[in-house]
Order: structure tokens, then sequence, then C-alpha cells
């Protein structure tokens, strides 16, 4: 099974997971990034069984609108059922590194919002300890500097996403070079930082599931 055949498996397997929840009224949270485009894509097919989606991104809104989709912004609701979105690496305790796409922030504010968060992935996004993956940090632009000293003196490298700004109209630093062994500590270290807007750690909100495809199919992951 290829790394888009895994995929596709867990965008219907959270298909799956969430529709015996729906009701005529439900709003569904929807994350940013290739695994998420699959779920779009799958979601459309029972798109007559909830009332509507919010976006983590405007690249999700708008593949949500290609399907006929109504989104709604998030102040325009009072919660989220569910929120389905992938991960750059999940370890056993079900704390996420996210943001390779540049919208962490939005999906950490649509997590926030839901009752459930389902997280999925493929099988090369599961780790012993966070961090082999850069981990992204959005900045205030005049902070950038200020920012990377800091991240710096934390034991980390950071390097700016050349020509990308997030949809917030913010900068990324990337940063290199971590083990992160405590990471709700380290969030809260990390979001204390004048200047940075958040950061890609979800372990202050974890997932509750995680949806993994694997070479032999779908694996159902339960916070511990």
């Amino acid at each position: 099974m290829t790394q888009d055949e895994m995929k596709q498996a867990v965008a219907r397997a959270a298909l799956d997971y969430i529709k015996g929840g729906l009701k005529p009224e439900s709003i569904v949270g929807v994350g940013t990034g290739s695994t998420a485009n699959f779920f779009i894509d799958e979601l459309a097919g029972i798109k007559h069984l909830f009332e509507a989606a919010v976006a983590s991104s405007e690249a999700t809104a708008e593949r949500l609108r290609g399907h006929g989709i109504p989104v709604y912004d998030l102040n325009a609701v009072t919660g989220l059922d569910t929120y389905v979105d992938g991960a750059d690496e999940f370890d056993a305790e079900l704390n996420l590194i996210k943001g390779g796409g540049g919208a962490l922030t939005r999906e950490k504010i649509v997590a926030a919002a839901a009752k459930e968060f389902v997280c999925i992935v493929d099988a090369s996004k599961q780790v012993s300890c966070l961090g082999a993956f850069p981990l992204p940090v959005e900045v205030i632009p005049m902070a950038r500097s200020l920012v990377a000293r800091e991240l710096v003196r934390m034991g980390g490298q950071p390097e700016l996403r050349e020509g990308f700004v997030t949809d917030n109209g913010n900068l990324i630093l990337d940063v290199y070079n971590l083990k992160i062994r405590d990471p709700k500590a380290f969030e809260t270290e990390l979001n204390n930082l004048v200047g940075v807007v958040t950061n890609g750690l979800f372990a202050r909100r974890a997932a509750n599931v995680v949806l993994m495809g694997t070479t032999t199919g779908v694996e159902t992951i339960k916070a511990p």
C-alpha cells in the first residue's frame, strides 16, 4: 500500500468513525493538508447528514465549497462535534506536531473548539519522541529575529520558512534539532515568548484518537 493509499484508507476510516454521530445540525471541523484533503473528498459523499463545516485554512474552505459543503466562520457557531485533521508527528500520548502546511494557528483554534479531535495519519508519522520533524512556530513579523534568538537559547535551530506567509499575515520559523520530552510544558514555554502567535505542538489539546494507515489496514489508537 502506497502512502497515498494509506491516506485514502484513513480518510474513509475517519468518515466511518464520525458519521454515526452526525446530526442535521452538526458542524464538522476540518483540517489542512494532503490527508485532510482526502477526508474532504470523502466527506462530500455524506454532506446531506450535517449542516456545515468550519475550515482551518483558506485552502480547506475553498476545497469544501468546491464540493458544495457550506463553510461557517467559527465565530458563528457555539462549538464543533468533531475536528478531523492530519499531523506531521504523533507520540504514544497522542501529542502531535502540526503545521507543516502552515495552518497551525487556525488548526489549533478549531481543535480547541471541538468536543473530539480525530487525527488521521499514515504510519510514517508515529514517533517515540517528538522533534524529528521541525517544529513550526508562527511569529509576528517584527519579532522574527527576537524569537529566533530565544529559540536558539532553548536549544533549537530555527529557520525562516522562505517565501511563506500564513493566512494570518505572519511568518513561520521551523525549529530543528529538538527532542521534546515534555510536550505540554514546552508548548507553554514557547507560547510565552513575546512575539509568538502559537507553535505546532498539540499537547495541551492532543488528539482523542489517531487513525493510522498501515500497509495492512487502519489501526485505531485511543488516548491512554
